[in-house]
C-alpha cells in the first residue's frame, strides 16, 4: 500500500536527503586512483555516526534465510558490478568507474541516493554510459511534471536508454521510501509485466520515490557472485547507476538528495555542527 507523505513529512525527509547528499560529497573528495572503497566506506560510517544517523544498508538482512547481512554502509559497485558491491581493499585504478549507493534514517525518515564516478580519465564510451544513465534519471524527473502514471515514465526511460544503444537492468528496480527504505510501490525503469497490470500507480502529491536507473553497456542480464550480494553484468561489461529520492508536491517534483538551497544552508551548518539543539531544530523543520 502506497503511503503518501504530508508536506511536513517531506520536509523531514529532506533533512535525511541532505545528509545523504553530504555523504556523497565526502566520498567524491576521497575518490581517486589508489583509494580503496573500504576506506571511503569507513569515512562515511564515521560521518553518519557523528550525526547519530542510522545507515540503511549496514546489517541489512539478506532475502534468503541463512545468507549474511550486508556488511557496510555503502554499496561500492566497480566497473562490471551493477549493484550491492561490498567495499574492499583493492586500490581504485585510472579508468575505473565506481557506483556508490548509500542511505540513512534521521529523525525517523529515510534518504537514499546513488552516483557513478569516473576514476581519472575513462573511455569515452564508458563516459557516454554514465551520461545516458544520468540522463534517464533526469528524464524521469522531468516527466513527473507531465505524466499521470508511472508506466508512462518507465516506458520513456527504457526507450531513451535503448535509443542510445545501452540496456536497462530489469532485475532491480526503484522503490517507495519514507519511514522505511523500501516501501510501496516498486518503481521499475522499464514497463514490467506487473506494471502493465495492477502494479501501476498514479503520480500524485505526497508520493516519494527512490528512482534509480541501472544501465549496462551490453546485456541487461546479471549474475550473483559467491559473496551472496554482489551482482555483476553477465558479459563483464560496465554498468552505471544513478539515484535520487524524489518527492511529488503540489508544486511539482522535488529532489530531496541534492545540494542545499541558499535558504537551507543555515540548516546544513547546524547539521554539520552536530549540536543537539541544532539537530532538534532541523528535525522539527
Amino acid at each position: 500500500m502506497i503511503q503518501l507523505k504530508s508536506d511536513r513529512e517531506i520536509a523531514k525527509m529532506r533533512l535525511a536527503g541532505l545528509v545523504v547528499w553530504r555523504a556523497h560529497q565526502i566520498a567524491a573528495e576521497l575518490i581517486g586512483p589508489g583509494a580503496t572503497t573500504r576506506a571511503i566506506d569507513a569515512a562515511l560510517d564515521n560521518y553518519f555516526a557523528q550525526l547519530g544517523a542510522t545507515p540503511l544498508f549496514k546489517n541489512y538482512p539478506h532475502h534468503e534465510k541463512g545468507k549474511p547481512a550486508f556488511p557496510a554502509v555503502t554499496c561500492m559497485s566497480r566497473n562490471e558490478v551493477v549493484v550491492h558491491g561490498i567495499p574492499d581493499d583493492r586500490p581504485l585504478e585510472e579508468g575505473d568507474i565506481l557506483s556508490i549507493d548509500t542511505g540513512v534514517r534521521l529523525g525517523g525518515w529515510c534518504g537514499d541516493a546513488a552516483v557513478t564516478h569516473a576514476i581519472g580519465k575513462i573511455d569515452p564510451e564508458v563516459q557516454r554510459l554514465l551520461d545516458v544513465t544520468q540522463g534517464a534519471l533526469q528524464l524521469a524527473f522531468d516527466l513527473l511534471h507531465t505524466k499521470d502514471r508511472w508506466s508512462q515514465i518507465a516506458a520513456e526511460m527504457a526507450r531513451y536508454v535503448k535509443d542510445h544503444g545501452f540496456s536497462t537492468v530489469e532485475d532491480f528496480v526503484g522503490h517507495g521510501i519514507g519511514r522505511k527504505m523500501h516501501e510501496d510501490p516498486q518503481v521499475p525503469n522499464f514497463v514490467s509485466r506487473s506494471l502493465r497490470g495492477r502494479a501501476d500507480f498514479f503520480i500524485e502529491p505526497g508520493l516519494v520515490l527512490a528512482i534509480e536507473p541501472m544501465v549496462n553497456m551490453g546485456t541487461p542480464k546479471v549474475r550473483l557472485l559467491r559473496d551472496a550480494w554482489t551482482q555483476v553484468t553477465k558479459d563483464g561489461q560496465p554498468s552505471a547507476h544513478f539515484e535520487h529520492t524524489i518527492a511529488v508536491t503540489r508544486d511539482g517534483p522535488v529532489r530531496l538528495t541534492v545540494a542545499p538551497s541558499k535558504e537551507e544552508e543555515a540548516l546544513m551548518e547546524d547539521l554539520m555542527a552536530v549540536s543537539s539543539p541544532g539537530l532538534e531544530r532541523l528535525i522539527e523543520w
